[in-house]
């Protein structure tokens, strides 16, 4: 591991001395969102919940933050520049694997600025009542954002397992905190 100066940039500090930090932060956050999404899963069909009442953890004591397209969109914003900002001290079959979840990201980011958009304005998608995104014309809400979340989620996890196990070339490049304990 690299020890940097104080005086370095934040961005670099992150990515060497602090990166599994950085990581673990990231990664309690994107669970927190997946309890969300499951229990709201489970108020669905394990309880039988209308769909409008399965508001997750978080609905259940605040219900505007359900309805509320700025939390979706912020958390949104959070995971790309989470993954923005952490794909640096990647290297190798593991960089590769952070940036196609950057990737989709980018695109689940997209539909939600759809949505918030046509929320602050109230001029919707399709002409349907409420604000819509693309893949939501051809899938429901909650089944949707499941999808996404896995999408995203399964390319972060396989980077994050190559980060700890990388190959010796890939060893040999890695300047971050995780080479410590990588092999």
């Amino acid at each position: 591991m690299t020890t940097l100066h104080p005086a370095m940039p934040l961005m670099t500090r992150i990515n060497v001395d602090r990166h599994r930090a950085a990581l673990n932060v990231f990664m309690v956050i994107v669970l927190a969102h997946w309890a969300e999404h499951i229990v709201q899963a489970v108020q669905i069909w394990g309880l039988g919940r209308p769909r409008p009442e399965a508001r997750g953890v978080l609905g259940q004591f605040f219900p505007w933050l359900v309805t509320s397209e700025w939390l979706h969109y912020g958390y949104a914003i959070v995971m790309l520049v989470g993954l923005w900002i952490l794909r640096t001290g990647f290297v190798g079959r593991a960089r590769t694997w952070w940036m196609i979840a950057f990737g989709i990201q980018v695109w689940h980011h997209l539909e939600h600025l759809l949505l918030l958009l046509q929320s602050i304005t109230g001029s919707h998608l399709a002409g349907k009542p409420v604000a819509t995104s693309v893949a939501q014309l051809v899938a429901p809400r909650v089944e949707l954002h499941l999808f996404y979340n896995t999408i995203v989620f399964v390319p972060m996890v396989v980077a994050m397992y190559l980060h700890m196990r990388p190959n010796a070339a890939e060893y040999e490049r890695m300047r971050c905190s995780c080479k410590a304990s990588a092999r």
